[in-house]
C-alpha cells in the first residue's frame, strides 16, 4: 500500500485537486466535507436556515474556484496556504455581494459577512476540519512503518485512552514498553504531521 493510498484525507484530497482539478468525485468529497463546517458556521453566526444555505454555497463555489487557480506558495505551512486560499474566496464573495441588485438584502447576512470576528471564526474552524485530518492522514502514514504491537500500544493508550497497565496486559508487554511504545510513535506521527504540512499539494 502507498502513502497515496492509505487515506482520503484533506491533504490527499486538496493534492488530487490541485493535480487534476477536472474530476467532479473529487469536488464531491470536498463539498461533502466542508459544507457542513460552513453550514454550522452560518446558523452560529444566527443566519436564518435559507440565508446560510445560500451563504455556504456561494463560499464552496468561491472556494472551489480558487483552489482551481490559486498558486501554492513553498514558503507557507499547508495550512497557511489554506487560510491564505479561503480568505481570498471570502473576498470574492463579499465583493461580489456588495454590486447592486445582488444579495439578500438581510442586514444580518451583511453584517456576518462584513465582520472580521466572523471570518475569523470561519477560518479556524476550517483550519480545525484540516488540522484533524491531517492528524488523521499522519497517523495511518505512520501506522504503516511501525510494528502492530507499538502501534497498538500508542492507540490503546493515546486514543482510547486506556491505562498502561491494562495496555500491557492486553498486549503482553511490560508498562515501560507502552509508554516508549507510545512516546515513539506519538514523535513519528509529528514529524509526518510536519511533512505534510510542509508538503506541495
Amino acid at each position: 500500500m502507498t502513502d497515496s493510498s492509505v487515506s482520503t484525507t484533506s491533504v490527499s484530497l486538496l493534492s488530487r485537486i490541485r493535480r487534476d482539478p477536472s474530476q467532479p468525485e473529487t469536488w464531491n468529497e470536498f463539498v461533502k466535507r466542508y459544507a457542513p463546517k460552513i453550514y454550522r458556521w452560518c446558523r452560529q453566526w444566527r443566519l436564518q436556515e435559507a440565508d446560510a444555505e445560500d451563504v455556504t454555497q456561494n463560499v464552496l463555489a468561491k472556494l472551489v474556484s480558487k483552489l482551481r487557480t490559486f498558486d501554492y506558495d513553498p514558503t507557507l505551512s499547508f495550512r497557511g496556504w489554506l487560510k491564505t486560499v479561503t480568505q481570498h474566496a471570502l473576498c470574492d464573495f463579499l465583493a461580489e455581494r456588495r454590486r447592486p441588485g445582488l444579495g439578500s438584502g438581510d442586514s444580518a447576512v451583511a453584517g456576518l459577512l462584513e465582520s472580521v470576528e466572523a471570518q475569523t471564526d470561519l477560518l479556524v474552524q476550517l483550519q480545525d476540519e484540516f488540522d484533524h485530518e491531517l492528524l488523521e492522514e499522519a497517523m495511518a502514514r505512520v501506522q504503516l512503518k511501525v510494528p502492530e504491537g507499538r502501534w497498538e500500544a500508542f492507540r490503546l493508550t493515546a486514543l482510547e485512552g486506556m491505562s498502561g497497565r491494562e495496555a500491557g496486559t492486553r498486549l503482553k508487554m511490560n508498562i515501560t514498553t507502552v509508554f516508549t511504545s507510545k512516546c515513539k510513535v506519538q514523535k513519528l506521527v509529528q514529524e509526518e504531521i510536519h511533512k505534510l504540512e510542509r508538503a506541495q499539494p
